[in-house]
C-alpha cells in the first residue's frame, strides 16, 4: 500500500462519523466548499492527528475553452496552504461556455485541439499553484464525435505535456464502460500508472439501463473488480471512498473502506 492509504471524502454532513471511523488515513475536501484562511473544527482535529487533507475542486473548467478563471485557482492554492497539502486536484473537464455554468462536470472532445487548450489551461493553473495538481477522469453520457484520440491516448499526451498527476476514478472508468462501450481495461493498459496521484472508488445506480455515478449509493462490486485490476498493475499511493448523499451508518462506511483496503492490500 501507498503511503495515503486508504482514505475517505470529507463532508461536513459526516464529519463526526469521519472522525471515529478507525480505517481512515487520509481525506479530501471540496476545495470550493472551504474558506481559505479557516478551517472546520473537524478538520483541523484531523490535521493535528496528522492525516493528510488533498483540496479536490470541481470548478476550474480546465477543459473550457474560455480564459481560466485565475481567482478560482488562488483559491485552491490558499486552501491547499492552510492545510499543508501535498496536491491538489480537478477534473478534466469543463463546466462553464459562454459565459454559462452547465453545474456538471463535461467530457472534453478527444481532439488534439481541445488537448492543446487543456493543455495551455493546466499549465496556467500550474503557474499559479504551489503544488503538483492531479487531474481526474470523469464520468460521462456522451461521447463528442469525431475523436481523434483514445481516452489513454490523451491522458497520456497530457501527462507528457504538462507533468501533471493523474487522479483515476475507477467508478468513472465502471460508469463510462457501462454507458458508452468504453474498455476501461485498455485504459489502464495504456496510462502511465506511475503517475497515479490517488484513486477514487465511489457507487452508484443503474436506472432504466443507465449506470447513474451519484456517490449516494453503495459501490458496487464491479468497480471493486476494475480497483482489483488497477491494483494488479500498480501499487497506488491511495484509494479514497467518495461519498457525497444518503449517507448511511457508520458500520455501512467502515465495511466499503475495509472492503477497499481488501482489495488494495490483497
Amino acid at each position: 500500500m501507498g503511503e495515503l492509504g486508504v482514505g475517505i471524502g470529507w463532508r461536513s454532513e459526516i464529519d463526526l462519523t469521519v472522525e471515529r471511523l478507525p480505517g481512515v488515513d487520509f481525506v479530501e475536501v471540496v476545495a470550493e466548499n472551504l474558506h481559505d484562511d479557516h478551517l472546520p473544527e473537524s478538520l483541523r482535529i484531523l490535521r493535528e492527528r496528522g492525516l493528510p487533507v488533498l483540496p479536490h475542486a470541481v470548478s476550474l473548467s480546465l477543459g473550457g475553452a474560455d480564459p481560466v478563471e485565475t481567482e478560482r485557482v488562488e483559491h485552491l492554492a490558499a486552501v491547499a496552504e492552510l492545510v499543508d497539502a501535498p496536491l491538489v486536484s480537478d477534473h478534466i473537464c469543463f463546466v462553464r461556455a459562454g459565459g454559462l455554468d452547465s453545474g456538471h462536470l463535461m467530457p472534453v472532445p478527444r481532439t488534439r485541439a481541445a488537448l492543446d487548450v487543456l493543455v495551455a489551461n493546466v499549465h496556467t493553473a500550474q503557474s499559479i499553484l504551489g503544488v503538483p495538481l492531479a487531474l481526474e477522469n470523469i464520468a460521462a453520457l456522451i461521447r463528442w464525435p469525431e475523436a481523434e484520440l483514445t481516452e489513454a491516448e490523451f491522458l497520456t499526451e497530457l501527462v507528457d505535456r504538462t507533468d501533471c498527476l493523474l487522479l483515476i476514478d475507477v467508478a468513472n472508468m465502471w460508469a463510462n464502460a457501462r454507458n458508452l462501450g468504453e474498455d476501461p481495461i485498455s485504459l489502464l493498459d495504456g496510462i502511465p500508472l506511475e503517475r497515479i496521484a490517488y484513486v477514487h472508488v465511489a457507487g452508484g445506480v443503474l436506472v432504466d439501463g443507465v449506470y447513474h455515478d451519484t456517490h449516494a449509493h453503495p459501490v458496487p462490486a464491479e468497480v471493486l473488480d476494475l480497483l482489483a485490476e488497477l491494483c494488479s498493475r500498480v501499487d497506488p499511493p491511495g484509494v479514497l471512498l467518495e461519498r457525497d448523499d444518503r449517507y448511511p451508518a457508520d458500520s455501512v462506511l467502515d465495511a466499503e473502506l475495509a472492503a477497499i483496503r481488501a482489495v488494495v492490500t490483497r
